[in-house]
């Protein structure tokens, strides 16, 4: 949980950038991500840059819990009941660890997103517990938190996985060809290597940065259907095929299905590096090892 927070909290400014630019907010749509980046504190002050970060919060703990949680429960699973080792092992439970904990936390994040797509002035929601409650009634009760749940679902299997899957095949190739260079002994256990700090900061951004390119239509996706009724074309991304040919076909490639990628890679690079350096020392802090 710690780790998901500091992770997010680091990169909370561009999150709301990505998501103003992903569903081309009509204030910013024809900026780009740095001007946006410089646009979002003049018109709504310096804290504009982090709306919907306090439900980003309430979201991220559970999330970041349940999520390096069940990749070791599955990882387990899946070596004693399959017999499936090596490498692949981790991608299977990395792929399930994301679905469970995205499952688990939806709502949240639907909540999140509807509350850092509003711009000053213009405020349908007013704050987490209101954004529930009309979601709740005006949009068709417990169905209306998980609309855009299966492009979420369908992008965080390869995500997670992959994100997952690279950190772990880094670490442990890392440690056994060079652990002197690369490890140090645990701080709570001695005979356990573990990566260096700043090597597992590298680890992390090249584990975000692999399972980001893999998986960002999806999101671009996801974001699209999660905004729903706040967008005048939402009747033309009701599913996910829908939305993502509707995209397609309005924008294109790299406008549409990769918009706001480079911004991505600026946000979810230290973000990965951040979570996974976070959890190995939280891990040391707790006498994990």
């Amino acid at each position: 949980g710690v780790a998901g927070c500091c992770a997010k909290t680091t990169t909370a400014p561009l999150d709301r950038v990505k998501i103003l630019l992903q569903a081309h907010n009509h204030h910013y749509k024809h900026l780009g991500v740095f001007s946006t980046l410089c646009a979002v504190p003049k018109k709504e002050g310096y804290l504009g840059l982090y709306k919907g970060n306090g439900a980003m919060m309430i979201r991220i703990f559970p999330y970041g819990a349940i999520q390096f949680m069940a990749f070791d429960q599955y990882k387990k699973i899946i070596k004693k009941q399959l017999g499936i080792s090596g490498h692949v092992h981790r991608l299977m439970a990395g792929s399930m660890a994301g679905i469970t904990a995205v499952i688990c936390t939806y709502p949240l994040d639907m909540v999140r997103v509807r509350l850092a797509f509003q711009v000053k002035g213009e405020h349908k929601y007013m704050g987490i517990i209101h954004a529930f409650k009309m979601i709740y009634t005006k949009e068709g009760g417990f169905s209306g938190f998980y609309r855009g749940l299966m492009p979420t679902v369908v992008g965080m299997a390869p995500y997670a996985g992959f994100s997952f899957f690279t950190f772990g095949t880094l670490k442990s190739i890392g440690l056994a060809q060079a652990p002197n260079l690369l490890g140090r002994p645990s701080l709570d256990n001695p005979d356990v290597l573990v990566l260096k700090t700043h090597v597992n900061l590298l680890c992390g951004g090249i584990a975000g940065a692999i399972a980001q390119t893999i998986s960002y239509p999806l999101d671009v996706t996801r974001r699209r259907m999660q905004l729903g009724a706040v967008l005048p074309d939402s009747e033309k991304c009701l599913t996910m095929v829908q939305t993502l040919k509707y995209v397609y076909q309005q924008h294109g490639i790299r406008r549409g299905l990769y918009r706001g990628l480079s911004l991505n890679y600026i946000r979810c690079i230290p973000s990965q590096a951040v979570a996974f350096t976070t959890y190995e020392l939280m891990k040391q802090f707790l006498h994990l090892n």
